[in-house]
């Protein structure tokens, strides 16, 4: 046996004997998993109390809007300069940190006075949430066996869809059965008991000494190109997504009622297919992220070219939110698998793309509609997916890669 196969077993011998007990880092996966649904439905909490926010703070209801559009630039451009400025801080401390903000946040939310005041409360979640994804990864997967981390990414992404699922829709009853504030003032709840679990149970230690801190094979052209694959999906799901209400009244013709009717299946389908693609992410991370891009090209494709009849529509409705929560689930993966550096800093890229994405396919959107109607901006965001698709394959052909890195916190390939 030579050196180099000695310290590997090693290093793998000290990982296991590092690793908290089991209830401990159930207790964990748990507190972080209730944290992603909590930031998830703080994120687009206004959704559904646009009117009852605007009414009440005396603004009109596209200003009222502007809550959720300034939150996802907040994340999309703070997700890289925090993970960094806070790179060698414990994960212990950042969480809890994070957790607090989060807290403080809702409370300050609910109590707001004026819309400066509700916009700029809502600034420090955004943060929190900026940099949650980027930290909660590596420490999640680093608390389990590397065969099992493909599931544990997946539970962190069902706990986080469920937020579209249940979170927004409970809130959006709460607050139009009572007052906007309770519903914004609620997250501090379960951001507390988080920030208590992280707090007592969470074990200290140095960022870069974590088991998944670095990449199970670092490979920059894999790495690009998951960037640039999540970029150009989040925009093309979003130049649709956004308008989906106008596409599903005007183009498939279904009347108001049943129209949220279809939302929620939309988002029944996401979340199963989160569901479904945790399942075999360990085996198979590279064509699950490919599968789920492709199954959103296809979706957004058919709703274009046949959304015109209902039973077609529903189809590709299912087909497209089936997709949607997958492929940043799979990329976030990728991550863990291919980051040249600190998974925590591409963890923290990939978010900050894909939040980019969100934003650019909303203005996309707005600026296609006018011109080219509903239809139109389904096949936009179509061939933008598709494109993503076209990268992702690229990356797959024979080229230069690098080896890996061989530090003694990487998982296997």
């Amino acid at each position: 046996m030579d050196g180099a196969t000695r310290e590997v077993r090693r290093a793998a011998a000290r990982e296991v004997a590092a690793r908290p007990a089991a209830w401990r880092r159930a207790a964990v996966l748990a507190a972080l998993m209730l944290a992603a649904f909590t930031l998830n439905t703080v994120e687009s909490l206004p959704v559904g109390l646009l009117e009852p926010v605007a009414a009440s703070l005396r603004v009109s209801v596209p200003v009222a809007g502007l809550l959720v559009t300034v939150y996802g630039l907040t994340v999309a451009v703070a997700s890289v300069p925090l993970a960094h400025v806070l790179r060698a801080v414990p994960r212990r401390h950042v969480l809890a940190g994070l957790l607090a903000a989060l807290v403080v946040s809702s409370v300050v939310s609910a109590l707001a006075g004026s819309y400066g005041v509700l916009l700029a409360a809502r600034l420090p979640a955004a943060l929190a949430q900026a940099l949650f994804w980027a930290v909660t990864g590596p420490v999640a997967v680093g608390l389990f066996p590397a065969e099992v981390r493909g599931r544990v990414v997946g539970a962190l992404s069902v706990a986080g869809s469920l937020a579209l699922v249940l979170g927004v829709p409970a809130a959006t009853w709460l607050g139009r059965l009572s007052d906007w504030r309770l519903p914004f003032a609620l997250p501090a709840v379960p951001g507390l008991v988080c920030l208590v679990t992280i707090a007592a149970l969470l074990p200290t230690s140095r960022p870069d000494e974590e088991p998944a801190a670095y990449a199970a094979g670092p490979d920059p052209r894999r790495f690009k190109a998951v960037l640039a694959a999540g970029f150009l999906s989040a925009t093309g799901a979003f130049a649709g997504y956004t308008y989906i209400v106008a596409f599903l009244d005007r183009v498939s013709g279904f009347a108001p009622a049943t129209v949220g009717v279809l939302l929620s299946v939309f988002g029944a389908a996401c979340l199963a297919g989160v569901s479904g693609t945790a399942v075999v992410l360990d085996r198979f991370p590279r064509p699950a992220l490919t599968g789920a891009v492709t199954v959103q090209a296809v979706g957004m494709l058919g709703l274009w070219a046949a959304g015109d009849r209902p039973a077609a529509a529903v189809l590709f409705l299912v087909l497209t939110g089936g997709a949607l929560g997958p492929v940043f689930m799979a990329a976030q993966n990728a991550m863990l698998h291919c980051a040249p550096g600190r998974t925590d800093l591409a963890l923290a890229a990939n978010s900050g793309c894909y939040n980019a994405g969100i934003a650019a396919g909303a203005a996309l959107g707005a600026l296609i509609l006018p011109h080219a109607g509903p239809r139109g901006v389904f096949l936009a965001g179509g061939l933008l997916t598709a494109g993503a698709g076209v990268v992702l394959l690229g990356s797959d052909l024979p080229g230069r890669r690098r080896r890996p890195a061989g530090r003694a916190g990487a998982g296997p390939r």
